[in-house]
Parts: C-alpha cells; structure tokens; sequence
C-alpha cells in the first residue's frame, strides 16, 4: 500500500537523499537546478510515496518559472526507490500532482526530460520555449492543464525568484 501526502519541511532531507541515490552526482549542475536556486517548490505540489511501514518510496518536485510575461510550473526531480520502481510509482505521483495544479490555478506544466516517457501522461515537446544551456532542446517538454495555454508562448524560461 502507498500513501500520498504533500511534503513538508520535515521530509525535505529524506527526499534529497532519494534524488542523490536516483540520480548521478552533479545533478544540482543540471540547468533546471540553476532556475531552482533560492526558490521554494510550489505548495501542495510537491509530494512524497510512503509505503505501508512508512519508508520514503518517491517524490515529486514542482518549480515555479515565467517564460515572458506568463508563468508555468517546471516539474521535476521525480524519482522512485530502487525498490519500488516498475510498480507505477512514477506515474501515479505525476498524474496525482497534475490534477492538483489545474484547481490551484496553474494552467501549463513543463520539464526537461524523455518524450516517449512523458507523452503518455500528455506531454509534447515545446517549440521556442528556451531553457539555459546546455538544455537538449528536444528535450523540453510541456503540457497545456488548461486548452491552448501553450499557444504563443516563446522565450527563455526563467527563475521566478
């Protein structure tokens, strides 16, 4: 049994420890921890997998960010304990963050990361929309929360802090 909660202050050290077992060292050099820096995740977004006994099993983040004159939400890092990936564990916190961030206001998520991942959960690659170097822009992905909220947005994508 997995329970989802929003992530508290309490939780932040034990979800950074999940990040660095998931991901390769120097993952804070990655251009999407630049527009993170001195930037709280956004409230009631980010969330933590818990198994049955408690233990960590996943996180989700979420970023605020201002692409030109309009914000968007920059999803990521999610990760999944070792032990408990090919479950659907990934999946499960994408889709429940998404649906949490249309009611809170936000109208267009992005990220940088693998389409044929992320296009299952309805993410398209985005043209014009420039993260900083050296972001793979085949790379940048995005997904409307709200029909057309894409539409005519370009630019270089920035800290909102």
């Amino acid at each position: 049994m997995i329970t989802l909660a929003v992530e508290t202050g309490e939780d932040w050290w034990e979800v950074e420890a999940l990040y660095d077992l998931c991901f390769a060292p120097g993952r804070e050099a990655l251009s999407s921890y630049r527009l993170r820096d001195g930037v709280d995740p956004v409230a009631g977004l980010s969330l933590v997998a818990r198994d049955a006994d408690g233990i960590l099993a996943g996180a989700i983040r979420y970023w605020p960010v201002r692409i030109g004159a309009v914000t968007a939400l920059l999803l990521g890092p999610v990760a999944v304990h070792p032990t408990h990936q090919g479950e659907g564990l990934g999946g499960l916190l994408i889709e429940d963050s998404l649906q949490r961030a249309q009611p809170l206001g936000w109208a267009r998520v992005m990220l940088v990361g693998d389409a044929p991942y992320y296009r299952r959960f309805g993410f398209e690659k985005l043209v014009g929309v420039v993260m900083p170097p050296p972001t793979n822009p085949e790379r940048v992905l995005g997904r409307a929360l709200v029909e057309g909220a894409w539409d005519g947005v370009v630019g270089d994508v920035e800290s909102v802090g």
